[in-house]
């Protein structure tokens, strides 16, 4: 029974101890959605308008609305080369 136990244990401790990075992100659309008189709730995880209408017309008060705090993908940085003139 201490053998299953100390397993149990392990495997648990194991599964819990995930070293990746999680992947909850903003995006760039949030669902407001209302709770009650004066209190709402931010859901910041869409990438879309179209992905946020699903939640506010599934029965949720609220609205869809561009996130303040998203900040795009950095812009990549084009290469500039000089051009080289040829002289006569």
């Amino acid at each position: 029974m201490m053998r299953i136990l100390v397993i149990a244990g392990v495997l648990i401790a194991a599964v819990s101890l995930d070293t990746r990075p999680s992947s909850a992100q903003e995006g760039p659309w949030c669902a407001i959605i209302s709770l009650g008189p004066g209190s709402v709730y931010e859901d910041c995880q869409y990438y879309s308008l179209e992905a946020c209408r699903p939640t506010i017309l599934a029965g949720n008060r609220g609205f869809c609305n561009p996130n303040p705090r998203w900040v795009g993908p950095a812009p990549k940085s084009k290469v500039r080369h000089k051009q080289r003139v040829q002289h006569n």
